[in-house]
């Protein structure tokens, strides 16, 4: 459990947007949150003419930071 606190504390406001979801116990948000983030991965990717990479990178390192959540609530639900 402290790992995951680790990611969320290290992760800037989207951290910050999570652990108030995850306070809330708002799985729905943090799901469509996470939605959103994939589809713009994939906007970003259909992007021709500009290198996008670093940006993607950062989506997808959000993207972990949200999942962090949904373990955590997850964790939360089974004990």
């Amino acid at each position: 459990m402290n790992e995951a606190r680790e990611v969320l504390e290290m992760s800037g406001a989207i951290g910050l947007i999570v652990e108030g979801y995850v306070s809330l116990k708002d799985q729905k948000s943090l799901d469509e949150l996470r939605m959103q983030r994939r589809k713009l991965i994939a906007d970003l990717n259909a992007c021709t003419g500009i290198d996008c990479t670093s940006t993607v990178q950062q989506i997808e390192e959000e993207i972990v930071v949200i999942e962090t959540g949904l373990a955590r609530l997850d964790g939360a639900t089974t004990r």
